[in-house]
């Protein structure tokens, strides 16, 4: 049955629509938010540098040919603590005391840090060589460890390591050395470094790309 013509259409419910948010109001609505998100990213990256993994940059020679200066390694935190360094890690490690500095620029400092575009002052990178309780010592450029010749693929032929008496490597400390041994501060000088001085293990270079790979 057709509808009489005068009878009134029924109503049809139209649900309202937002109008598009103005350019104008989103644009500024961005620049409000972006100094919250540049933070954010920075304590994270903070964060991730002082927990986890951190970007350092190579500033001398005493790691060549397997660093060369300028690189960028990643060094890992957490292996060592879920496990103890070994013979032939490459680690880097502070042997500076703590000190005071202001919230800004320890924040600064750790977001260069933890990109790589600044490595701390303290901090420096070699290979562990011989490990807590162990005996080194250095003759006709060898190194022994308990009385044997350690093998060192990592090294240079030409390379040459200065005669050292025998030493013991205290329990929870290591023997560190440069692969570059005629141009490396290392335990031969400062002695061994302690299991809270390392920072942790570095395992790839990450920058230039035309030398990555792990360590």
């Amino acid at each position: 049955m057709e509808d009489s013509p005068d009878e009134p259409a029924a109503d049809i419910d139209l649900e309202p629509t937002e109008e598009a948010a103005p350019p104008r109001k989103k644009a500024r609505s961005l620049l409000t938010e972006l100094p919250f998100l540049v933070l954010i990213a920075l304590v994270l990256a903070v964060l991730v540098k002082t927990v986890a993994f951190q970007a350092f940059f190579i500033p001398s020679e005493s790691m060549f040919d397997t660093l060369q200066v300028n690189d960028r390694v990643l060094v890992n935190k957490i292996s060592y603590r879920i496990g103890q360094p070994q013979r032939g890690d490459v680690v880097v490690f502070d042997r500076t005391p703590d000190t005071e500095e202001s919230l800004s620029g320890a924040l600064l400092r750790n977001l260069a840090e933890s990109i790589g575009l600044r490595t701390p002052e303290a901090d420096l990178i070699k290979r562990v060589i011989g490990l807590p309780g162990e005996t080194v010592e250095i003759a006709d450029n060898e190194v022994l460890i308990n009385g044997i010749p350690l093998a060192e693929p990592y090294l240079r032929e030409v390379a040459r390591t200065s005669s050292m008496d025998r030493i013991t490597i205290p329990e929870d400390e290591y023997f560190v050395m440069g692969d570059n041994r005629s141009r490396s501060l290392d335990s031969r000088s400062f002695g061994p470094v302690t299991r809270e001085e390392i920072v942790g293990k570095a395992f790839v270079i990450i920058w230039p790309t035309s030398r990555w790979g792990g360590l």
